[in-house]
């Protein structure tokens, strides 16, 4: 029987899926996929299904076609061979009795000419991304960041060219397994730099005002719902306060109120909001909380930095029904049960976070095993 007394384990409904918890292991790059090819792999799979107690899972960001990469080795769902790689994942998920989203990503600038065959970065405006890095590797397979490169601006024509990339993806996802789509609007990523008023100068039907600003965000949930033939298996992460990679809004309460209205005329399914989670980060208020609860009526997720105490709290408040525990998920397979028993969660280890094989990704230990 579910556990209606306490908040983190009330189900929900979402979609037409059956939650047992409100806890979402939100999509965290962990640049794992095989080479060549950028293919999600049977440790992968492993990773995730470990992870399946969680209410709903959303994968790391998978790029939705070769332009739409940013960081080495991480997985896209552009290929066949990708496509029936994250159906190991899916179904390893699935068997394990999990649910799970993918994260569909295009980072627009935030991109470098050696992960894009020499071909320059796209984005809303031909203005870098300065001061950001990018994870690539270097001829000899090494790791290491460089500064994004400097992007040219889409034309009208192709940005309808990505809303379809966008489109087929989500079929991709569909015909892979997955429960449904999360689109990256956030954290500086390509829809994110139509959004920002400071990342966006076009004088086209995509920039100017917020209604032109909102365009492409519109036009892409509507083809990722047509994709996987049901806005309600579609979520939209968006990040209203971060600055993080260089997107910046000069009246962020206004464009992400309109944005969470649009999308709710729209009916997607959830608003995955990220809030800003480092030292000295502005605080997401309360009050902004509550009025994108009075303007969408779908599920509203937020991630970070939740404690399971902070995390009730804004359950109970009733401004948030389900939330994201990031870096708790990546050393923590067993995060709910932890949550559940007030136990201590193992640290991660940041070394481990980007690249590698099984260490850091898959031999966290579980509860029992730390224990003892």
């Amino acid at each position: 029987m579910p556990d209606t007394t306490d908040p983190l384990f009330r189900p929900l409904t979402l979609g037409g899926l059956d939650l047992p918890n409100r806890i979402v292991m939100p999509p965290m790059t962990r640049s794992r996929a095989s080479q060549p090819g950028d293919v999600p792999n049977r440790l992968m799979a492993e990773y995730y299904a470990q992870r399946a107690g969680a209410g709903l899972i959303v994968s790391e960001g998978t790029w939705i076609a070769p332009m739409g990469k940013g960081y080495a080795w991480t997985p896209g769902i552009h290929t066949p061979e990708q496509v029936a790689g994250w159906r190991l994942v899916t179904d390893a998920v699935h068997a394990a009795g999990g649910r799970i989203f993918a994260q569909l990503w295009h980072v627009g600038r935030l991109s470098h000419t050696s992960l894009l065959g020499g071909r320059s970065p796209v984005s809303s405006s031909a203005l870098q991304a300065e001061g950001v890095n990018v994870f690539v590797a270097d001829g000899d397979g090494m790791p290491g960041f460089v500064q994004a490169s400097m992007p040219r601006a889409l034309t009208a024509a192709e940005v309808r060219e990505v809303v379809e990339q966008f489109r087929q993806a989500a079929r991709n996802a569909a015909e892979a397994g997955f429960d449904g789509v999360e689109l990256h609007a956030a954290n500086g990523y390509l829809v994110n730099q139509f959004i920002d008023s400071h990342a966006n100068d076009r004088s086209d039907e995509y920039g100017g005002s917020l209604e032109n600003r909102l365009r492409f965000l519109g036009e892409v949930a509507r083809a990722l719902a047509d994709g996987v033939g049901d806005a309600r298996r579609v979520g939209i992460r968006l990040a209203p306060l971060t600055t993080l990679n260089g997107c910046v809004d000069a009246d962020p309460e206004t464009t992400y109120t309109a944005a969470a209205k649009l999308l709710g005329e729209i009916g997607v399914a959830y608003i995955h909001i990220a809030e800003a989670d480092w030292d000295d980060a502005p605080d997401m208020p309360v009050a902004f909380k509550r009025r994108l609860r009075e303007v969408f009526p779908g599920v509203l997720i937020y991630a970070g930095k939740y404690t399971g105490e902070r995390a009730r709290q804004a359950l109970v408040e009733g401004w948030a029904d389900l939330i994201a525990f990031g870096r708790a998920f990546v050393a923590n397979p067993d995060l709910p049960d932890r949550l559940r028993l007030d136990a201590r969660l193992n640290a991660h280890d940041r070394d481990t976070l980007f690249g590698g094989g099984a260490h850091g990704l898959t031999d966290y230990p579980v509860l029992a095993a730390s224990r003892a």
